[in-house]
C-alpha cells in the first residue's frame, strides 16, 4: 500500500512526489505517456535538447521555488527575447522601445508614449475582451500588426470572443530592454527538462504507459490517497459538459546546417501564415556546437478530447463549467486535485510547482492532526 498515488508525471506530480518522498512518505507515479516531464519532456536528438510539445522557458521571482528545482538542475543563462515577423519585418517583443522604432521610427519613451496614446481605445468601463484590452494598452497599430491575427490563430477564436486577462500577461515597456521576462530567475536546464524530472523523481516508483481511467479503482486501490493532476472534467466522466483547451500540431524538422532563423523563437502575425511561430531548439542552449539545427512549426489545431491540452480557456462558459466540477472535487473522498489540468488556470511552471508545494503543505500537516481531507482548489 502506497501513501500516495500520483496520476501525473508532469511538473505537479513531480514536485509533490519529490515533497511527499523528503516527508517520508511512499508514492507511485502513473503517466499513460511513455515517458515523464509531461509537456515539459525534452528528448535529445543531434546533440540538441528539442522541447517536444513546444518551449518552456523558467522563470520566476520564488527564492524558495529557485533553490528547489537547482537540487535536481544547473540553469543555463538563456534569456528569451522572441521575435514577430510581420510583412516582412522584424519586430522585437515584448513590446519595447526596439518595436516602437521599428513600428514608427521613434526614439525616445515620450515619443513613444504620445503615439500609443494617440491610438489607445478609451473606454469608461473596465475591458471586456482580449481586443479591448489591446487596444486601450497599444493602440492600434500594433494591435493590427503584432495581436489580432497572430491571437486568432493562436487560440482559434475571434479577440473579441476572449477574455481580457490573456494579454495582460504581455509586458510593455519604454525602455530599450527586449528581455521577455523581467524575472530575478531565469534558464533552461542544461541537460534538458527530461533529466531535471529523472532527478526530481529518483527513488520513486514510476509506471509509464498506464492509463488510469481504464482501471480506476484497481489503481485506487494501490494507495491511501490519490494526487490527480488530470483533465477535471475526465475525472467525472464529462458530466456537465467538456472543458475546452488551446492545442497544438507540430511540425519538426532536422536541417543539415547550423543556423536556420538566428533565434529561439520568431511569431508569425500574419493570418495567412498557418503557423503561429517557429521554434530553433539550439539557440536555447546558448554555445551549443551541433552542426546540425532542429525547427518545430507550431500550429494551432481545433479542440477535441482526444488531443493534448495545452492552455485552458477561461471564458465565462468553461469557467462555468469548471466551477460545476470544482464543487464536485472539493467533496471527492480520497482524492485531491492540483496542476493546470484540474486546476483549469493559465499557470506558468513555477505557479504549477507553487501550487503543489501549497497542497503538500497541507496534506502533510493535516496527515499529522488526524484530518482527512485537504483541497487544492483555491
Amino acid at each position: 500500500m502506497y501513501d500516495y498515488l500520483i496520476v501525473g508525471a508532469g511538473m505537479f506530480g513531480a514536485t509533490f512526489a519529490r515533497l511527499a518522498k523528503d516527508a517520508g512518505k511512499r508514492c507511485l507515479v502513473i503517466d499513460k505517456r511513455p515517458h515523464i516531464a509531461g509537456n515539459c519532456f525534452t528528448d535529445s536528438v543531434e546533440g540538441i535538447n528539442v522541447h517536444v510539445y513546444g518551449p518552456h522557458i523558467f522563470h520566476c521571482n520564488d527564492q524558495r521555488i529557485w533553490q528547489f528545482l537547482n537540487r535536481f538542475t544547473v540553469f543555463n543563462n538563456f534569456r528569451n527575447a522572441p521575435v514577430a515577423m510581420h510583412g516582412g519585418k522584424a519586430y522585437s517583443l515584448p513590446f519595447n522601445m526596439y518595436t516602437f522604432n521599428q513600428m514608427w521610427g521613434v526614439t525616445s519613451p515620450s515619443e513613444a508614449m504620445a503615439k500609443i496614446e494617440s491610438q489607445k481605445l478609451v473606454l469608461d468601463r473596465p475591458p471586456e475582451n482580449l481586443e479591448e484590452q489591446a487596444l486601450t494598452l497599444v493602440g492600434r497599430d500594433i494591435y493590427e500588426k503584432l495581436i489580432r491575427d497572430y491571437t486568432k490563430k493562436q487560440w482559434q477564436k475571434d479577440p473579441k470572443d476572449l477574455p481580457a486577462s490573456i494579454i495582460k500577461r504581455l509586458p510593455v515597456r519604454f525602455t530599450w530592454d527586449n528581455n521577455y521576462f523581467n524575472d530575478s530567475y531565469q534558464g533552461i536546464p542544461e541537460a534538458g527538462y527530461s533529466k531535471m524530472f529523472e532527478a526530481m523523481l529518483e527513488g520513486t516508483e514510476v509506471k509509464l504507459n498506464v492509463d488510469y481511467f481504464a482501471d480506476r479503482a484497481a489503481c485506487n486501490a494501490k494507495a491511501k490517497r490519490v494526487i490527480f493532476t488530470g483533465k477535471i472534467d475526465e475525472f467525472f466522466d464529462y458530466r456537465f459538459g467538456e472543458l475546452e483547451y488551446r492545442t497544438l500540431e507540430f511540425q519538426t524538422e532536422i536541417m543539415p546546417i547550423e543556423n536556420y532563423q538566428g533565434n529561439a523563437v520568431i511569431n508569425y502575425t500574419e493570418a495567412d501564415v498557418p503557423w503561429t511561430r517557429i521554434i530553433e531548439h539550439k539557440h536555447f542552449e546558448p554555445g551549443n556546437k551541433s552542426k546540425s539545427t532542429i525547427v518545430t512549426r507550431e500550429i494551432p489545431a481545433a479542440w477535441s478530447k482526444d488531443k493534448i491540452p495545452y492552455y485552458p480557456i477561461g471564458d465565462a462558459r468553461n469557467m462555468k463549467i469548471y466551477e460545476q466540477y470544482s464543487e464536485l472535487a472539493e467533496h471527492e473522498q480520497g482524492v485531491l486535485f492540483g496542476g493546470r489540468l484540474s486546476e483549469y488556470k493559465y499557470y506558468d511552471m513555477h505557479q504549477v510547482i507553487g501550487s503543489a508545494m501549497a497542497l503538500a503543505k497541507r496534506e502533510f500537516a493535516a496527515a499529522q492532526s488526524g484530518t482527512s481531507k485537504v483541497s487544492t482548489l483555491v
